[in-house]
């Protein structure tokens, strides 16, 4: 264990972590609602640290990230556990993983050999991911601080429950994070994830006033986030607060861990979803879990820029960010 960071001493040797959006009060003996930060005797520790789940070297198109780095690789790690409980969580097995099954089958590294596999791996970024990353906070920081040293990005691909003082920490290190907003209306994530919308969009708004680049994904889920009057306040939101240069992802839905009972996301609903954030005023739209092709075009004369399908690049007709016809910026990190 390592003491973890970010949180305070309270009286009869509880705790209040100040990590993530719940800040819980933890007794002595006892754990956050992530699972992976504990009270011994009033002080805490994480358990998320010096240990992966999961290695793995991405796309970062896979992230998703269309408008950092395109074309690169991404080093991307985990450790068990999150802050939220969704009933579609796509990686639930390590997720939900017991610590006793982590140290197990869990691959010890420090944070200067994740640097090093990064390198080895010709990865640009190392990218925090799979998980829930904010509740592994002490190991990423680390490793973000090494790995900005070596000249490699930091990528966070985040659920967004995390506190100011998390964000003011890790800021000076996370370069991209792409954020999913999982539904507008904050009777959703009271219901299905277990936590509440209003402090995601803070998150959103101060990694946006922090210049971090960001991206959102919105997954479409039938009867549950689809209605269109949801899906405009949305990219209302995404348009007005963070600016219509954020790339919207909308993704299909298939059935997943507790919510094998809907079908998957009818390809009308997304083509309406994308509509929506047009007539919002949304420069960059994509659909995720489809397969057909996700480019970008030219905000200002509708050039194609960049040729996608799947997680390939066919084509990137950006020069220096620029586009080749009108001489347009287009919003990015680009290599």
């Amino acid at each position: 264990m390592k003491e973890a960071m970010l949180y305070e001493r309270m009286d009869q040797n509880r705790v209040r972590c100040h990590l993530c959006a719940h800040r819980c009060v933890i007794p002595d003996g006892g754990s956050g609602v992530c699972g992976v930060r504990v009270n011994e005797g009033g002080e805490l520790y994480t358990l998320a640290y010096g240990r992966t789940i999961s290695q793995h070297v991405d796309p970062i198109e896979k992230k998703p990230l269309y408008h950092y780095l395109p074309g690169s690789r991404s080093f991307s790690i985990a450790t068990p556990g999150c802050n939220f409980h969704c009933l579609w969580c796509q990686n639930a097995g390590i997720v939900q993983m017991s610590m006793d099954e982590f140290e197990a089958i869990g691959r010890e590294a420090s944070p200067r050999d994740l640097v090093r596999a990064a390198r080895r791996t010709g990865s640009q970024s190392i990218a925090y991911t799979y998980t829930e990353p904010t509740i592994f906070f002490e190991y990423a920081l680390e490793t973000a601080k090494l790995a900005r040293r070596e000249g490699l990005g930091n990528v966070y691909v985040t659920n967004g429950y995390m506190t100011p003082e998390m964000l003011d920490a890790f800021h000076p290190y996370l370069d991209a994070a792409n954020v999913d907003l999982k539904a507008f209306r904050e009777e959703t994530y009271h219901r299905y994830v277990g936590a509440s919308l209003a402090p995601i969009l803070d998150s959103l708004k101060k990694m946006k006033e922090l210049e971090i680049w960001l991206e959102v994904t919105t997954l479409v889920v039938p009867d549950l986030n689809d209605d269109p009057a949801e899906l405009r306040d949305a990219a209302r939101f995404i348009a007005e607060e963070l600016g219509p240069e954020t790339p919207w992802h909308i993704s299909r839905f298939f059935p997943h861990h507790q919510m094998r009972d809907r079908p998957p996301t009818p390809m009308a609903t997304l083509n309406q979803a994308r509509e929506i954030g047009r007539e919002e005023g949304l420069d960059y739209i994509y659909t995720g879990n489809v397969a057909a092709e996700t480019n970008t075009h030219c905000p200002a004369c509708g050039r194609l820029l960049i040729r996608r399908r799947g997680f390939g690049i066919f084509e990137n007709h950006l020069q220096h960010g620029r586009c080749p016809d009108c001489e347009a910026g287009v919003a990015g990190v680009w290599v």
